[in-house]
């Protein structure tokens, strides 16, 4: 279960903690409205890149481009994620293989839903997330209005329970692209305080905080800071 409020030490949430609790009634739509240009400027640019990837991947060992999962979205709604595929085919069995014969996998799993040395993940895989550009395809995801370009990290339905009461903040917006957690450390920040920077942004989200996490996006992208 996540902290009920936002820990101390971080910049970003200190800025977050300075911020009015409520938004201007406009302030959603001017959101959505942004979400819908930078997505669609966004695939523009990227259309070639995406469409070079997508070819990569099958070439690489014949199994589909794209990696499908359900995820928690606003009000409680599910709705299909997509990204770049960065594992192997048969992921899910090898990692039940892995879960089952090593304990401290087991352990770092339960801890975090992460693996930092996961060997499913592919060399191209690895260069897809490093890079974040396994990220791309859920810029469809915001366009259908499943997704914004600032959010909280969207989550599958077994970290639910791990949110308790707090998970109604989860879902009073929609989840994002990037977010607080991805421009603090991504995946050096543990769990526990992953989910109260989802919290954090949720409770304060405003326009100007939506625009100063795409402004610290671009050099936490570009760093690669905790991206495995």
């Amino acid at each position: 279960m996540v902290a009920g409020a936002t820990p101390a030490g971080s910049a970003h949430e200190m800025m977050v903690a300075a911020l009015p609790r409520a938004d201007h009634p406009r302030a959603g739509t001017v959101e959505r409205v942004l979400d819908v240009v930078l997505a669609l400027g966004a695939l523009v640019f990227f259309a070639p890149l995406m469409l070079i990837l997508g070819i990569s991947i099958w070439l690489y060992d014949g199994g589909p481009a794209f990696f499908v999962q359900s995820r928690m979205g606003r009000d409680g709604k599910t709705f299909k994620c997509f990204k770049f595929r960065t594992m192997v085919v048969d992921a899910e069995a090898r990692l039940n293989a892995l879960l089952t014969s090593d304990a401290d996998a087991r352990a770092e799993w339960a801890r975090d839903q992460k693996l930092r040395r996961d060997p499913r993940i592919t060399a191209l895989g690895a260069f897809l997330r490093k890079s974040s550009l396994d990220e791309l395809p859920q810029l469809f995801n915001i366009l259908k209005g499943e997704m914004s370009v600032v959010g909280p990290r969207p989550i599958v339905a077994a970290e639910v329970a791990r949110y308790g009461r707090w998970y109604r903040d989860y879902c009073n917006v929609r989840p994002g692209l990037t977010g607080l957690w991805q421009v603090s450390g991504r995946n050096d920040v543990d769990y526990r305080r992953r989910g109260a920077l989802d919290v954090a942004y949720a409770r304060r989200r405003s326009l100007g905080l939506y625009l100063k996490i795409i402004i610290a996006t671009v050099p936490a992208v570009l760093l690669r800071n905790g991206s495995y």
